[in-house]
This record gives structure tokens, sequence and C-alpha cells, in this order.
């Protein structure tokens, strides 16, 4: 690789950014009865999510089950499963692992869900509603497609030619979905921190929506979100992770338990990327599957949550501000630090089992430096993410493949799996690669 590994942390993919939003002032009013517009067939973004499969004749009593521990996924819809005896019930990222008595018999699946149009046929009502038809048809596919929940905010991207309308968006936002509290403009990643340049356009306070002058009291935007019956901390304008990607880290979760089993012992876990923890909460979730942790970031915010957030899921003291990766307590080395030094340290190099790459823009650069840190005298797993155009996923998986080790017997080959799209001609991937001990191998 031409560029040194000094570097790679400094690099990032840059999304297109807008000026600064300049709204037009106009007062929000109940929409009017009209015809819906026809607009060009956005990007098509897989959700995928757990349901539960419920057999027909119990899906009342499951829905009510559901319901009554409020573990339903809002804005989603209950859809007949494949097979046409059962149906599939969209579980919410907040429900635990272990289902309640009365769920917990039936089979949990991963499957894209399918939205309750409803809710997106309200936003553009209320768009309209705000700044007439003509304007919406005259912009078209411009305006924004998805979202993105994060707890009780949600995150859109503006495209420059509608980032006048900031303020009519946010409002339509936030009258089609009144559990928001605050709307966020996603301008790109700045830095090497890979932090996301986020603006507040939009905020509720009870029944009063505000677009324009936000009281400060209500722009907070350190937020609890709940995932697999956790809660993670994070504040999305110093340390973003991906609400929508719970099934990768359930997937994760599968692959880390398979290790455990493999091994016969608990996994020492080694998450060099780590933010906040999203992927250390699904595995410390898991009673006995977790040794050793290390878990780090170059982001000193992303790593003050992190302590936060492991004090909670371990019950045990962790300090109150980022410090240089540290033996926090015996099973857990945590800190910030920058991934590409970490293999250089005798202590550290050698000792893991399972490897977490999650940089996707530069995981494949990466990835020769990072191999050291697994123990190779047993069986060992590295799960990564990999964004890459679609027409060099071949080239990317040999890449993999060259930079790894021996494949683990009876293990398949490291092979890209497109996961999202995350632009036109991007994809974002996921992998992992069983890696054997070096007696072993092909």
């Amino acid at each position: 690789m031409e560029h040194s590994l000094a570097t790679l942390l400094a690099r990032s993919v840059m999304w297109s950014r807008s000026p600064g939003p300049m709204p037009i002032s106009q007062s929000p009013g109940p929409p009017p009865p009209s015809v819906m517009v026809k607009r060009a067939a956005p990007l098509h973004i897989m959700n995928v999510m757990r349901h539960i499969s419920v057999p027909n004749r119990q899906v009342e009593q499951a829905l009510g089950l559901i319901r009554e521990h409020d573990l339903l996924a809002p804005a989603m819809h209950v859809f007949p499963a494949e097979d046409g005896d059962s149906r599939l019930i969209p579980l919410d990222f907040g429900a635990p692992l272990s289902l309640p008595e009365g769920l917990a018999k039936f089979e949990v699946v991963e499957h894209e869900g399918k939205p309750d149009e409803r809710a997106d046929s309200d936003w553009w009502e209320y768009l309209r509603g705000l700044i007439g038809e003509e304007t919406v048809e005259r912009h078209g596919e411009a305006w924004p497609s998805s979202h993105e929940f994060f707890g009780d905010m949600m995150i859109v991207r503006l495209d420059d030619e509608v980032a006048d309308y900031s303020q009519q968006i946010a409002t339509a936002k936030l009258q089609s979905h009144p559990h928001i509290r605050l709307v966020l403009s996603d301008r790109g990643v700045l830095g090497e921190l890979r932090i996301r340049d986020l603006s507040i356009i939009g905020a509720r306070r009870d029944d009063v929506i505000f677009s324009e002058n936000i009281p400060d009291d209500i722009t907070s935007t350190r937020v609890m979100v709940r995932e697999s019956g956790r809660s993670i901390l994070c504040d999305p304008t110093r340390a973003y992770f991906s609400t929508k990607l719970q099934s990768e880290r359930l997937e994760t979760l599968v692959l880390a338990k398979k290790l455990h089993s493999l091994l016969g012992r608990p996994l020492r876990v080694c998450d060099p990327f780590c933010g906040v923890g999203p992927a250390l909460a699904t595995l410390l979730g898991e009673p006995d599957l977790v040794g050793e942790a290390l878990a780090s970031d170059l982001n000193p915010d992303a790593v003050e949550m992190l302590f936060d957030n492991l004090r909670r899921w371990d019950g045990r003291d962790y300090p109150s501000d980022p410090i240089p990766l540290s033996q926090i307590h015996p099973d857990r080395l945590v800190g910030v630090a920058d991934a590409t030094s970490l293999p250089s340290d005798p202590q550290i190099s050698g000792n893991w089992d399972l490897l977490l790459v999650n940089l996707p823009h530069r995981t494949i650069e990466l990835l020769p430096s990072l191999v050291p840190l697994l123990d190779t005298r047993s069986p060992s797993l590295i799960r990564g993410r990999v964004i890459v155009a679609e027409s060099e996923i071949d080239t990317a998986n040999a890449a993999i493949r060259s930079a790894l080790p021996n494949r683990l017997e009876g293990m398949p080959n490291p092979v890209l799996r497109i996961k999202r799209d995350y632009s036109s001609t991007l994809r974002l991937c996921s992998f992992e690669a069983w890696i054997a001990t070096t007696s072993e191998g092909e």
C-alpha cells in the first residue's frame, strides 16, 4: 500500500456538504387533503431487524404480550412469513436478547423490516401543507427519503437543492413522528475521528414545535439508545454509531458464541475501534461469553461515554474522564489509543481470540497490521466491516484473504456480504475470517 499506516486514520470518505441552511419562515398548519406526489424511487436501504415468528392462531396473544412489555417496533408492519402458517412480528431495537415468559418459546429470525408507510405519507402531507404541492414536485427526489432514529432524535441528510427548506422539513418530520424531540441535519464526516457534522434544525417541547430560536434546554444530543436490552449512552455529535446495524451486532454475537463453543472458555475480545461500545454491549450481555476485553478508540469523547457505559454494563467503577489505554480492571484494558500502535506493544500483541475491525473505509488497508493482535496458538476470529464499490467486491475479497493467515479447516473463506447501500455505488459489507492455529491451516 502506498499510504503509510500513520495516515490511514486521518483519511475518511467525505459526503458532499451543503452550506448552512437558509430557512424560509412559515407558520406550520394542518395539511390539506390532496393526492400523494409521485417521486422517483429512492435508493433502497435494507433495514434488517429481529422478528418473532408466531403461528397465525397465536398472533393476537403474542401481540398482546409484546405490547404489554413495550417490545413492538414502532412504525413497522406485522406481515406473513413465507411458509404462510405464521406471521413475523417486528421487535423494537431495545428488546432484550432473552424475551419474557410467553414469548421466549417463539423463534426469533432476522428479516428486512416492512415500514408502516402511513408515517411516511403523513410527512409528505405535512410538507405539502407547509410549502405547497408545486414546490414539493419541483424538487422531486431531492427531498430526504430516509432517516435514522437515535433515541428520541431523528437524523436526516439534506440535499443541497432542498437545504433552504430545512425548517419546513424538520417541522413536517416532527409532526409525523410525535415521539421525536430533535431533528438533526447530517452533513457528512469531519476529520480523523470521523465525527458527524450534525446541526439541529427542529425541536419539540411537549406540543410545541420549534424550527428557529430553539430553546437551549431542549437541544441536548446526549441520549440513551436502547439496543438488545442494553442502554447505550451516546452523543452522535461527538461519537456516532449506526442504530440501523443492530442486526450486524447480533450476527457478531452468534459468531462469538460459536467461537466460545469451539474454545470451551470465555473469549478475549479486542475492539480497537470501539467508539462508545455498541458491539461490546451485545457481547457483554451474554453470560460468561467474554473474559478479557480490550476496548479503545482514538476519540476521547467516545471513550468518556464508553466508561459511562461500561460502568453500568459491568457494575464496576470506571474513570469519569477519558484516559490513555489502561488496565482499569484485571480483565478490562480500556482507554484512548491509536489502533495502529497496539500490535507493537508486546503486552497486547498476540493475546486475543476475537478481533473486531470497525473502520469500514480503511479495514482492508489496516487488516495486515492488525492481524498480529490475534493469539494464533488457538483458533481465532476476525469480524470486520468494509465500504467498497460493488464492482470491486471480488478484488476486495482477494485483498482480505491475502492479508490473513491460514483459514481454519472446515470453515468457509472470508467473503464480503452486502449489508446496506452506502451510496449509489458503494456498499457496506461485513465478513468474518476464521483463523487457524500456527500449526494448522490449509
